[in-house]
């Protein structure tokens, strides 16, 4: 099974291949950098449409390259207020060769009010590496694996929020 992921974060990718092993045999993975559309550090509503726009210009990307995959799939993480508390989060989108598309989300973990200003003008992972004076947390275990005493990675984080989006692609027409 071909997948295409429009990144090239390790922590990301091996969290998508953990999650669709569950699943399906033979998963080859292969990391794709694409743009997002969106800022850095994403807000809201940006954190899904940045994994659409990922999905889209992975999409194009493949074309053009002449490359066929059963399925596109990308990860955004980023930052929201919409339950009234700041949490981080990622969402993910699953799109199979026929079109068919599905979201999911990692569960969030709260950021202190005192940091969103700096985390806005910069993003998260920034504030998070001189917090922890660590480098480059986002691109293996994150910084959540700081912030859970290494229970919680990142790779937790990106496989859960696969395994969401899955749900509508390994459940046959009843979950669609």
């Amino acid at each position: 099974m071909k997948i295409l992921i429009g990144t090239r974060n390790p922590g990301k990718i091996q969290g998508a291949k953990e999650a669709f092993e569950k699943y399906f045999d033979n998963v080859e993975i292969e990391g794709i950098s694409v743009d997002s559309e969106v800022g850095n550090q994403p807000f809201n509503e940006e954190i899904l449409q940045g994994a659409k726009n990922r999905v889209k210009n992975l999409k194009k990307y493949a074309k053009e390259n002449q490359i066929e995959a059963d399925f596109y799939i990308s990860s955004e993480a980023g930052i929201t207020n919409l339950l009234g508390e700041w949490l981080d989060i990622n969402c993910v989108i699953i799109e199979d060769s026929k079109g068919f598309q599905s979201v999911g989300t990692s569960q969030g973990f709260p950021i202190p009010e005192k940091y969103i200003e700096e985390i806005k003008a910069t993003e998260l992972g920034k504030v998070m590496d001189k917090i922890f004076s660590g480098k480059d947390l986002g691109k293996g275990k994150g910084g959540i694996s700081y912030l859970t005493k290494n229970a919680i990675s990142r790779i937790d984080l990106t496989r859960n929020a696969f395994i969401m989006a899955l749900t509508q692609h390994i459940n046959g027409d009843i979950w669609k």
